[in-house]
């Protein structure tokens, strides 16, 4: 690819929250998600959270991450 930094972007705007799901290439080439959380605060401004997901940890990271979302649907239609 050779470009660094931020190679795509998504992101979805849900009330106060915005969710950026971002693919970006460090000094090596390698690819990595960033997913970033940015709320808006009356006040202060926005308050940012990150998360990063590399390459390698991918497939157990979706994994791990479609069994806390089967958990969720599972208990909301229980409730």
């Amino acid at each position: 690819m050779g470009i660094r930094g931020e190679v795509f972007s998504a992101k979805t705007t849900i009330g106060k929250r915005t969710y950026f799901f971002n693919v970006k290439e460090n000094r090596k080439g390698d690819l990595f998600l960033n997913i970033v959380e940015s709320k808006q605060h009356d006040v202060s401004g926005f308050e940012r959270h990150s998360v990063i997901v590399f390459d390698e940890d991918m497939e157990q990271f979706l994994s791990e991450f479609q069994k806390a979302i089967e958990f969720i649907r599972h208990h909301k239609d229980q409730g």
